[in-house]
């Protein structure tokens, strides 16, 4: 026997389906990672009590200033972003939902993606380090270089782990600092033969490299519109397609000098 429905006592059945729905939604995972400025690390210097940056087999300097590699912070492979999640993050400037395959391309499984990332890590390490030592004319048979950077996956070192050695085994070239006593900052692969790559996550490496005292970034010239996006107040932008590129823009920074490229 079928009784007839009043029309509120209707819409308020119909409405069930409706609502099920969109709760489902809003808390049903979803397929992206939230990701937020992460720590930075002076190359120059040491990370949790180890050199980064260590030479053998030639003369090194001493060094003012600092060079900063950024990092992004993002929720785990296996983390629930929901909705409502995703929603909030799209209105914080302080925070950016990511694809979780561009964050995670190696798959869900963590120890995988470890060991992925550290792979990624070591390679860049010995681009970095063929790099710098082709840039400066010096033989890997001659100078050893070791770095180390604890906790840190990935290749967008790359470019500053260059930089480093260059400053350490050759300064400016002339007997002052690539830094010029600056805080610089930034991010960016690099091969072997001195070209830089983009890495992603520029917009929250430049609230990263602001927070610890940078005043320049050096941006992989290809992402020099998402860094201006968000740019905080008192980063100066710099952008590179090479090793040589970056080198000379720093040069003529820090002598006050010559052409200086800007996004």
């Amino acid at each position: 026997m079928l009784s007839r429905l009043t029309r509120p006592r209707a819409l308020a059945v119909c409405a069930l389906p409706v609502v099920a729905l969109l709760a489902t939604a809003v808390l049903a995972p979803l397929p992206f990672s939230l990701a937020q400025p992460g720590m930075t690390a002076n190359v120059l210097g040491e990370n949790k009590g180890e050199a980064v940056i260590t030479v053998t087999g030639a003369p090194t300097r001493r060094t003012t200033g600092q060079l900063r590699m950024t990092t992004i912070e993002a929720t785990g492979p296996d983390a629930h972003v929901s909705l409502g999640d995703v929603l909030d993050g799209w209105f914080r400037t302080d925070q950016a939902v990511m694809p979780r395959d561009s964050v995670y391309p190696s798959g869900d499984n963590v120890k995988e993606i470890e060991r992925h990332n550290a792979d990624e890590m070591k390679e860049s390490q010995d681009e970095a380090t063929k790099a710098a030592l082709a840039y400066l004319g010096r033989s890997a048979s001659d100078v050893h270089v070791t770095l180390r950077l604890a906790d840190v996956g990935g290749p967008s070192a790359g470019l500053l782990f260059t930089l480093g050695i260059i400053d350490k085994l050759d300064g400016d070239g002339s007997g002052g600092d690539l830094t010029g006593g600056r805080t610089v900052a930034g991010t960016g692969t690099i091969d072997a033969r001195g070209r830089v790559g983009a890495v992603g996550g520029v917009g929250l490496k430049t609230q990263a490299a602001r927070r610890d005292g940078a005043t320049v970034f050096l941006v992989p010239k290809d992402e020099c519109s998402d860094a201006t996006a968000e740019l905080p107040e008192g980063l100066r932008l710099v952008p590179v397609t090479t090793l040589k590129g970056a080198v000379s823009a720093l040069v003529a920074l820090e002598k006050g000098k010559g052409p200086v490229p800007s996004c």
